[in-house]
């Protein structure tokens, strides 16, 4: 039997309030970690934040890992450098230098 109450359903995920150029404290993150973060408000349709937000809900990750994952994608698009260690491989090349050994490969093999 169905109990006369009924669930709420739920709206979008909560947003960080942002004000300029800046993100507002979130509960539980250090003020080292705040320095780092920057934050832009963005606008959706309708249609396309239905569709993220069932995306979120399907892969179990929050808004801002899916915004991260599509900002990450769009930079390797345009071939600019995600992190600082990406920058330095770009560098490397276009500097002519040698091209960086990936770990565990051009070491000289144990001595038997």
């Amino acid at each position: 039997m169905a109990s006369g109450r009924r669930s709420k359903p739920s709206g979008p995920p909560a947003l960080r309030t942002v004000g300029g150029g800046k993100a507002a404290p979130a509960k539980g993150v250090s003020a080292r970690a705040e320095r780092n973060e920057r934050g832009k408000r963005v606008q959706f349709d309708l249609e396309t934040w239905h569709a993220i937000d069932l995306l979120s809900r399907d892969s179990m990750k929050t808004f801002q890992e899916l915004a991260d994952e599509a900002f990450r994608d769009l930079l390797r698009k345009h071939g600019r450098p995600v992190d600082l260690k990406d920058a330095l491989k770009k560098s490397l090349k276009q500097s002519g230098g040698p091209e960086p050994v990936p770990k565990g490969k051009g070491r000289t093999p144990p001595r038997t």
